[in-house]
C-alpha cells in the first residue's frame, strides 16, 4: 500500500521554532505506536508518522487542531465501522461535501477551518448518504 506523505515539517507554522523528529515518550512520558513524533521545539504542536516510516500522519497540530481531529473523528468513524457505508466511499462523500479531491481528504491533513467545515458536515444525521456526482 502506499501511504500519501504530508510535507516532513521543519519549522512550526505556529511559533516559528524549529522541529525535531524524536521520540513520543516527550510527550506521552513512555513511546506508544511506532515511537515516532515530529514535535516543535518551541510549542506544544506536534505530529506522528506512518509505522514504519518518517512520513507525517498530517500536519503539526497544537491542543485545539488535536481536538478539532478527534471531534471529526468521533462523528465520522460510527458511519464506516458501523458499516452503514464503506470507508472509502465515506471519504469520497465527505470529499465531495468539502470541495476538495478525495486523495486529500484526510482529517490530519486539514486545517482549523476544513476542520471546523467538515464538523459541520458530520454532525448532519445520516451525512454519508449524500450523493457523489
Amino acid at each position: 500500500m502506499r501511504i500519501a506523505g504530508y510535507p516532513i515539517p521543519v519549522t512550526c507554522s505556529y511559533c516559528s521554532s524549529d522541529v525535531i523528529y524524536t521520540s513520543n515518550a516527550v510527550i506521552y512520558g513512555k513511546e506508544y505506536g511506532n515511537g515516532r513524533v515530529y514535535k516543535c521545539t518551541g510549542c506544544d504542536a506536534y505530529v506522528g508518522v506512518h509505522t514504519g516510516t518518517d512520513i507525517p500522519l498530517g500536519r503539526l497540530a497544537n491542543k485545539e487542531l488535536r481536538q478539532l481531529k478527534k471531534q471529526c473523528h468521533t462523528l465520522f468513524d460510527p458511519a464506516w465501522k458501523g458499516k452503514k457505508v464503506r470507508r472509502r466511499q465515506a471519504y469520497s462523500i465527505l470529499a465531495y461535501k468539502l470541495s476538495i479531491p478525495v486523495n486529500e481528504c484526510h482529517f490530519g491533513w486539514f486545517d482549523k477551518d476544513l476542520l471546523l467545515k467538515a464538523n459541520e458536515i458530520l454532525k448532519q444525521p445520516n451525512w454519508y448518504k449524500g450523493e457523489i456526482v
